[in-house]
């Protein structure tokens, strides 16, 4: 940092010399201090976290704080927290799951009701229940997004990747894959509150198209936007050990659908050192603008090494969403 000289009204108006030579050291300091700016400009590069292995990531923002949960050691879920998306620091277990297998985590503040803080996970049914997929969707409850969350119950059997989406009037829909009756099929259940289903579970997507049946037929990782009116039900789809996993979108009039595939879909794909890319979430980074934050896979074999990436996502004029994926470039940073 510079120290400011000392100097007095004095200094400038009896001697001229000296005036002019103050007038140079200023522009000279100008210089310097947009010089140090423009060598600090911040930038990120993928894989984030020194690479650990982590999928699946969900993040909220709290004031000027971000917290990730993700896919990792399968105990339940760590706490992770970060004021640029790009450097986490690891809080601790928020949620400790008995049943382990603990999937794709969901978090939504219930900003509109008790302000408490609602974990959707994926976990392994337990014994009296196993059959079919095994996998299963509860919710659990703190008041801190640091945990520590309580579990609050199953609220869906043979199902994974829940997401909770609050409309502009305040209703509420889970979104989830649906296992049940076979395949992978996106579903959308209303909810009366955070805990409490209301209505009938409904069938939204589904595989249709050949780069979701790259590998596997899989529709999956369901996250909902909506902008200037329109619903943008997003997921990804292929198989998420595959390299060709990636990520599109369909629109709809209404939450519940239908809902219609965009015709460019994916628009996150393999490419560039960029292998199976998918299972997002998005947020609004310190810049004002959209990020993804999602994984990518560390090889192009059938595996589920994978890491946390994040990467630009926007809106263009028609309203069509556009995103990019890197790999081991050096990227502006939100």
């Amino acid at each position: 940092m510079f120290k400011m000289p000392a100097f007095s009204l004095y200094s400038f108006s009896v001697f001229p010399q000296r005036q002019h030579m103050n007038r140079l050291f200023f522009a000279s300091l100008l210089f310097s201090l947009n010089a140090a700016v423009a060598s600090t400009n911040l930038t990120y590069r993928n894989p984030l976290m020194n690479g650990e292995s982590f999928a699946d990531p969900d993040v909220i923002k709290l004031d000027d704080t971000y917290y990730l949960y993700a896919t990792t050691h399968g105990r339940g879920y760590d706490a992770y927290t970060s004021k640029d998306l790009v450097h986490w620091e690891n809080k601790g277990l928020a949620f400790e799951d008995p049943r382990r297998g603990a999937w794709a985590p969901d978090l939504f503040q219930n900003t509109k009701g008790d302000g408490k803080f609602y974990l959707y996970y994926t976990d392994s049914m337990d014994n009296q229940r196993r059959g079919g997929p095994e996998k299963q969707i509860g919710v659990a409850v703190a008041d801190s997004p640091l945990g520590p969350f309580v579990d609050k119950g199953v609220l869906a059997t043979n199902a994974i990747d829940a997401h909770l989406f609050c409309d502009d009037d305040g209703k509420l829909y889970l979104y989830y894959v649906n296992w049940n009756g076979g395949g992978f099929k996106i579903a959308v259940q209303p909810m009366k509150d955070p805990l409490t289903k209301e209505g009938d579970l409904r069938n939204v997507l589904r595989p249709t198209e050949p780069w979701e049946k790259a590998s596997g037929e899989v529709t999956e990782g369901p996250f909902m936007l909506k902008h200037n009116g329109v619903y943008y039900l997003m997921y990804s789809g292929s198989g998420a050990n595959s390299p060709t996993y990636g990520i599109g979108y369909a629109t709809s009039k209404s939450p519940l659908g239908p809902f219609e595939k965009f015709k460019g879909n994916p628009i996150v794909h393999r490419g560039n050192k960029v292998l199976g890319p998918g299972h997002h979430c998005v947020i609004e980074g310190p810049d004002k603008k959209l990020w993804l934050v999602y994984h990518q896979k560390w090889d192009d074999q059938i595996n589920f090494n994978r890491f946390l990436a994040i990467d630009p996502m926007w809106f263009d004029d028609q309203g069509v969403i556009h995103a990019k994926a890197t790999r081991e470039t050096d990227e502006p940073a939100p």
